[in-house]
């Protein structure tokens, strides 16, 4: 932010409904809906796992190459928004196109899984560059944790319409409702979307995208590799979180299928279990973000590491249904205050001419590691077990949270010299 842009209320509500419409593919495609419908219906095989783990490790691969790339070429003045833009509209087109994979399609249920996350994946590393822009570095933490509760309200409402769609389970006769929520799913995500484009300015410079941005972009990313010695507090940073949100990300990948296989949840009670997580998680990103603000965005993500800890330990023998839902409400606070410290530690750190570069390594480490993660609990789980699996990512997020100790606090620091 600058003197000439006073924090707006409106464009910061704007920017939140982002996560409003994101969060609707993230719920039903990532999490609760298509893995079920993909493992089910499309493979209908032991495969399943392995083609589930495979699609969506090659989609990180390919965000994890290309968002420091896009990050740099977004610094250079090609704009955050455009590429947002761009990114955004290929999620919601591969997502509808999800509505025509039936049984046996196994090829394309993998291609429009793949191009739909690139879109949703690499669009992040444009939208979280936003947040320096709409807010003051004293509120980058609440800030960071209203767009994480907005989204988390989107993932409860984008439920609530899909819930009578899957009353009828995946027999022959309800397919083409579980279908129909790839559609709404695709719908949410295209209008609240829209207030961003609309009533967001992007306050980089606009310069023509030249055809040759490929070019532009490795440049810089050579550039900031060479003067890397100079920002060992981020390098620190990213590293722990490279570790620690790989562990994340695959119990979120694999929740669903965890608590179908493991647990024999029926499809209402997983619906029902993600929606304790949504709702508890729209609490974590608003208390965490707040406290962020007051006592430290360190602080505040190690708080919620040492929680995630602490739920996987009791994930592990958990056997009553009830129980796990308990896991679920811890598992939405934890999840709200991770991601939501996480980004706004990641806002304080930047420096403000390479934030969209820099946010582009961000979303490099987190992707990155999501290659990892998911192998990783498959190879566990298929040699051992499921709840195995669960402490063997485990270790992952101890090392983060190990190695977090060591990133400086970034009220008293922006860069080391």
């Amino acid at each position: 932010m600058t003197s000439r842009e006073p924090v707006s209320k409106g464009r910061i509500l704007s920017w939140t409904l982002f996560d409003f419409a994101n969060t609707a593919f993230y719920v039903l495609i990532l999490t609760v809906g298509y893995p079920l419908y993909f493992k089910k219906i499309v493979v209908g095989s032991e495969h399943g796992d392995a083609l589930w783990g495979l699609s969506f490790s090659i989609s990180m691969l390919v965000v994890a190459l290309l968002s420091p790339v896009l990050g740099a070429v977004a610094d250079y003045g090609a704009g955050k928004k455009r590429f947002l833009a761009l990114l955004t509209a290929l999620c919601i087109l591969a997502t509808a196109c999800l509505f025509f994979v039936e049984e046996s399609m196994v090829f394309s249920g993998m291609l429009f899984l793949i191009l739909a996350n690139i879109g949703f994946e690499a669009g992040l590393v444009f939208y979280d560059a936003f947040l320096p822009e709409i807010t003051t570095e004293r509120s980058y933490g609440r800030v960071s944790g209203y767009g994480f509760a907005v989204g988390y309200i989107g993932s409860l409402v984008t439920l609530l319409i899909a819930l009578p769609l899957y009353e009828g389970g995946f027999g022959a006769e309800n397919l083409p409702n579980i279908r129909l929520s790839f559609v709404i799913a695709a719908g949410i995500f295209l209008l609240f979307s829209l207030p961003l484009f609309f009533f967001v300015p992007d306050l980089q410079r606009h310069a023509p995208l030249k055809f040759n941005f490929l070019a532009i972009g490795t440049k810089r990313i050579r550039a900031t590799f060479r003067e890397f010695s100079r920002y060992k507090n981020i390098a620190r940073f990213l590293l722990s979180y490279f570790l620690y949100i790989d562990a994340v990300n695959t119990i979120i990948v694999f929740s669903s299928i965890f608590a179908d296989e493991t647990l024999k949840l029926n499809v209402e009670e997983i619906i029902l279990f993600f929606a304790l997580v949504q709702t508890s998680a729209v609490i974590g990103s608003v208390f965490f973000g707040i406290f962020a603000d007051k006592v430290g965005h360190k602080r505040s993500l190690i708080s919620s590491l040492f929680l995630w800890v602490v739920i996987l330990a009791v994930a592990y023998v958990v056997e009553d249904k009830t129980a796990f839902f308990g896991v679920g409400i811890l598992a939405g606070i934890a999840l709200g205050s991770s991601q939501s410290s996480s980004r706004s530690l990641m806002s304080a750190l930047v420096p403000p001419e390479k934030k969209t570069e820099f946010f582009g390594f961000y979303s490099f480490f987190g992707k990155a590691s999501a290659i990892i993660g998911p192998a990783l609990f498959g190879i566990v789980s298929s040699f051992i077990d499921q709840r195995t699996a669960l402490l063997s990512v485990g270790v992952l997020l101890i090392a983060g949270l190990i190695l977090l100790q060591k990133v400086e606090d970034p009220s008293r620091i922006s860069v080391e010299k």
